[in-house]
């Protein structure tokens, strides 16, 4: 696992969203929405929605969840799951983790290829 640095822990405050652009392992640029949810937790999904193929860091963040700005889908920032139509095609979840004041992401792996 490469995880390569995101963004700093204040960049984001909670229920705020950013768009990224981080290396995969081709050295092809990966769209990363990173999202700090309403607790405070930081969740790293792909930026782009499953149905629409729009940018779901512009999308507004409830709870857990991030809704594409265009249809309305909303997606579960821990499973990657679509939780309404019209997406039914999960988008995939990265790892994330704090280094003191650092939050680090790696897109060479999904969640489910962790568990």
């Amino acid at each position: 696992m490469t995880a390569q640095l995101a963004c700093d822990v204040g960049d984001l405050e909670p229920g705020e969203a950013m768009r990224l652009e981080l290396d995969g392992p081709d050295g092809s640029p990966v769209p990363v929405a990173l999202v700090r949810d309403e607790d405070g937790d930081y969740h790293a999904v792909s930026d782009i929605c499953s149905h629409g193929q729009v940018s779901l860091s512009a999308g507004e963040v409830e709870g857990c969840t991030v809704e594409c700005w265009l249809h309305g889908s909303q997606f579960d920032l821990r499973t990657g799951n679509p939780l309404s139509l019209p997406a039914t095609k999960p988008i995939p979840v990265y790892p994330v983790q704090l280094d003191g004041e650092h939050v680090l992401v790696d897109v060479d792996v999904t969640v489910d290829a962790v568990r």
